[in-house]
């Protein structure tokens, strides 16, 4: 290659591994799979090795990991996070293992550990207690999350006193998700009309990164440790530490082995390509570490990796198959995803018949044609995806996959928002798998619960025509004579769910309004709004500017709220519910004050505390007479400011000179 078209390319690989890197570590969200980023990467590394006047100081081949997100405080690592080489080669692990040799001789053994698909995470531990958690970032600078770590169970807050580990140390591990927890979590982010996630590396970061500490908590976290930092060498081996952390209490993964050799290394990793879809989590390689600290000492770094390291990485799970048709499935929420029906092929163990399309710019990219011959992949992502096209075997005069513009079921046309990848059906109150779907969610375990009324009753009593809106749900009282000539519909389940449906109106207000199924709208924003605005007419009434007040309702959550109060067909739902004996009012309960010391005076509390969360701040300011307002105003008495609040609420406080207290200070002023 001449230096003009060189320089060309090396600039163009150098933006798109940027963009790439931002999208896997900053947004959770990648837009090409590892093996292909790697290809790339390497691309790069070779161009830049032929042609080093191109060669940027910034470049991809000279950095570790992603760039620091702007909501949590930087910290410096005190031992930089560096990334591993890695290869999809035998033959490159087997000159990995030469070059070791020359380096330092024959008498060395390897670690092998599991390469985990998760958020690689620092913790650091003083006198046996978690004082920081910092990620990657950049290697050198990371986000402190340590609020978020402190919520995951497998990571210890405390050590035993007598567990003999230094003063002083930093621990090295991953942060991942379970599979199944994943699963059951993505399944709620759909049925609350929110994007789901790939795959579970991307929940877990995006999880560890979520500003509401108690949001964390409530997603169920895992992390195995890996490597031990202390400013004093305490062990000779990595495999001692290894051991000695395990006994101190932290989750090391079980099946990390220790190799004499490389054939026992080549062992390993062939055991475990068979092996790792058996696992309850996800693994992507191997990783080898030589054993011994002095010897690693020897062996020193590159500017970005150790030598004494390296990572051989699975190649995901391929294979080829033709592409039969593809259909569209109608959400509840209105979202219609594009589906590959496959000729059916065995695929990591399974047979795989189907794989999402995800949206139209999904199968443009792809430049799908009828009858295409398609390369399917399931890796990472737990539902197969199609990742390219064997364009040698494409029928002569096939015509290319067109993305539809009206509704399958329904025939309405499809409408996609600025900003957003999806099309939607706009006709909830006439589509039938929207309105199927919405009253499944009204009805189910976290909305309204009621007994007797499952997913196939549902289905059976809309085709009969008693149900139509989920306000029809309580005038199946009025249609005994119907139910009861139905089939399975005996006077006991009738009886049954008839009470269910009676006791689903003493459910509060925040259930009733998760279970309209109002995009966006999920449980915990359903108890923000009821909070604040206590009824659901002052919701209904509410300007974008009020909602987007409320705590962590952001312009997307608001404009959703607009936009369905703005048809008439929903507020006449809400009257007929209202009509029925539903409760739209807040439970006010009885506020006991326990002092008046605060009486006058109005707060806002922003952000996450160690001690405290929101609502018990809440409960405290309330209880001793203070008043919580919902904007920052001259009004304002106090602003109480935790880790990382909203800087908008912070500037507009400064500005207006507003007294800025800790949760200390507040406690302070109830005592004073």
């Amino acid at each position: 290659m001449s230096f003009a078209p060189a320089q060309k390319r090396i600039q163009a690989l150098v933006a798109e591994l940027k963009q790439h890197n931002y999208n896997y570590y900053v947004l959770a969200m990648p837009t090409i799979s590892d093996h292909d980023f790697d290809m790339k990467l390497e691309e790069l590394a070779a161009l830049e090795k032929q042609f080093p006047e191109f060669a940027e100081p910034d470049s991809p081949t000279q950095q570790v990991g992603g760039e620091i997100t702007k909501e949590f405080e930087t910290v410096r690592h005190k031992w930089p996070m560096m990334s591993l080489g890695n290869t999809y080669s035998e033959q490159e692990l087997a000159d990995f293992d030469q070059r070791i040799r020359k380096a330092i001789g024959d008498d060395f053994e390897y670690v092998c550990e599991l390469k985990f698909d998760g958020l690689s995470m620092s913790v650091t531990y003083e006198q046996g207690k978690l004082t920081r958690a910092v990620t990657r970032g950049n290697g050198v600078e990371g986000d402190d999350v340590t609020t978020n770590v402190k919520t995951i169970h497998s990571i210890p807050k405390k050590l035993d006193a007598d567990g003999g580990y230094p003063d002083h140390f930093e621990i090295r591990g991953e942060v991942f998700m379970h599979r199944k927890a994943f699963d059951r979590l993505n399944d709620e982010r759909v049925e609350q009309g929110e994007v789901p996630y790939a795959n579970p590396r991307n929940f877990a970061s995006g999880t560890i990164k979520l500003q509401d500490s108690g949001e964390v908590a409530r997603r169920p976290l895992d992390a195995f440790m890996y490597f031990l930092y202390t400013d004093k060498q305490v062990f000779k081996t990595h495999w001692e530490s290894i051991n000695a952390v395990k006994s101190w209490g932290f989750h090391v993964c079980e099946h990390t082995r220790l190799c004499k050799n490389l054939a026992e290394v080549m062992e390993f990793i062939a055991m475990w390509d068979e092996k790792r879809f058996g696992l309850s989590y996800d693994i992507d390689g191997i990783v080898l570490k030589v054993n011994n600290y002095s010897q690693q000492q020897e062996l020193g770094f590159t500017a970005k990796s150790p030598r004494w390291a390296i990572a051989y990485k699975y190649k995901a799970q391929q294979t080829e198959t033709i592409l039969e048709s593809v259909s569209y499935q109608v959400g509840r929420t209105g979202s219609v995803t594009p589906v590959a029906n496959l000729k059916p092929v065995l695929l990591a163990g399974t047979t795989v018949k189907r794989a999402s399309l995800h949206n139209a710019n999904e199968i443009l990219r792809l430049d799908l044609h009828e009858g295409d011959s398609v390369f399917v992949e399931k890796g990472g992502e737990i539902i197969p995806k199609i990742t390219g096209v064997n364009l040698q075997k494409r029928p002569p005069g096939a015509r290319s996959i067109e993305y539809i513009t009206r509704c399958p079921e329904c025939g309405t046309e499809l409408i996609r928002k600025e900003g957003e990848a999806n099309h939607y059906c706009p006709n909830d109150e006439g589509c039938p798998p929207q309105i199927v779907g919405k009253m499944q969610h009204y009805v189910g375990r976290k909305a309204m619960n009621i007994d007797g009324l499952g997913d196939e009753t549902i289905e059976t009593l809309y085709r009969k025509g008693l149900l139509n809106h989920i306000s029809d749900i309580y005038e199946l009282k009025d249609h005994d004579a119907e139910l009861k000539q139905m089939d399975r519909f005996g006077e006991k389940s009738i009886s049954n769910m008839l009470d269910g449906i009676e006791k689903s109106k003493q459910m509060p207000f925040e259930k009733v309004l998760f279970g309209l199924g109002i995009r966006y709208v999920g449980e915990t924003v359903a108890k923000k709004l009821v909070a604040h605005f206590k009824n659901i007419d002052n919701l209904i009434k509410a300007s974008l500017e009020e909602l987007t007040a409320v705590d962590e309702i952001g312009t997307r959550i608001a404009e959703s709220l607009l936009e369905y109060w703005a048809d008439p067909k929903h507020i006449e739902q809400i009257e007929k519910l209202r009509a029925a004996g539903l409760q739209f009012v807040s439970e006010e309960k009885e506020v006991v004050l326990a002092s008046d010391k605060l009486s006058g005076q109005s707060f806002i509390i922003s952000g996450v505390f160690e001690k405290y969360s929101r609502d018990e701040l809440k409960d405290i300011i309330e209880q001793n007479g203070g008043k919580i307002l919902s904007s920052i105003s001259a009004k304002l008495n106090y602003l109480v400011a935790g880790d990382n609040m909203g800087p908008s609420k912070l500037e507009k406080a400064q500005k207006l000179n507003i007294p800025i207290i800790s949760d200390e200070q507040l406690i302070s002023l109830i005592k004073d």
